[in-house]
């Protein structure tokens, strides 16, 4: 398992410069806000040159704009075709010249450009591969959990290939499932977890991009 596809030799940055990413989002873009935060306030090394929203009007965006990211709108009804919608999302990050992929709450299924392959990294939010595929997204996700009895929890960050929650792990974060939560307070206690798991991966990417010259190998890693 790599981390990440690292960028041809001959344009392969220095140590210090951040990573440059696109950021895939369908909702209120919390995560994003939280990845602004931790570049902001503890030099997380990312350069952000674009987030796609799936529609318009997402809090999302209105986050990206006010800090100054470029922002563009690709809704998944106006492109029917599979490859046609993947050149829509992926052409505008490769005119961005973003070398890595965020998917920070995207709920659309886009298949994965070859060029892009490893190269494109989500936050899942439990333990894959427990409750993931299609379907298994947000609340459905934390009651399933509750349902099923689990007495741990957490979120994954891992690659996207072409199939649900299905690509290799990068790093995981757990925490523990409560006698009483309902599927609000299980959220929040995972949604805690992630805001520290994807800026983690998004570190040792860029370690291994940058400081390796060859990503060394992904981690599947477990934190608590």
């Amino acid at each position: 398992m790599n981390a990440g596809q690292s960028p041809p030799d001959s344009d392969r940055p220095g140590v210090d410069e951040p990573l440059r990413v696109a950021v895939f989002l369908s909702g209120s873009g919390r995560t994003l806000a939280n990845l602004i935060r931790h570049r902001d306030e503890s030099g997380l090394p990312i350069d952000f040159r674009l987030v796609i929203g799936s529609r318009s009007g997402l809090k999302g965006l209105q986050i990206a704009e006010s800090a100054g990211i470029t922002t563009r709108v690709v809704r998944k009804s106006d492109h029917p075709d599979p490859q046609q919608y993947c050149r829509a999302m992926f052409d505008p990050c490769r005119d961005a010249d973003a070398e890595l992929v965020v998917m920070a709450g995207f709920l659309k299924h886009v298949l994965i450009p070859t060029d892009f392959e490893n190269r494109v990294i989500n936050i899942h939010p439990s333990l894959l591969p427990a409750f993931g595929g299609q379907g298994m997204y947000g609340h459905r996700v934390h009651q399933a959990a509750i349902d099923r009895g689990v007495r741990i929890s957490g979120c994954t960050v891992h690659f996207v290939d072409n199939h649900y929650d299905n690509g290799p792990i990068l790093w995981q974060r757990s925490c523990p499932v409560r006698p009483g939560d309902d599927a609000d307070a299980l959220a929040d206690r995972v949604f805690q977890q992630e805001c520290q798991a994807l800026p983690e991966a998004i570190r040792m990417v860029h370690q291994d991009w940058r400081h390796s010259g060859e990503p060394t190998g992904g981690r599947d890693t477990m934190r608590q």
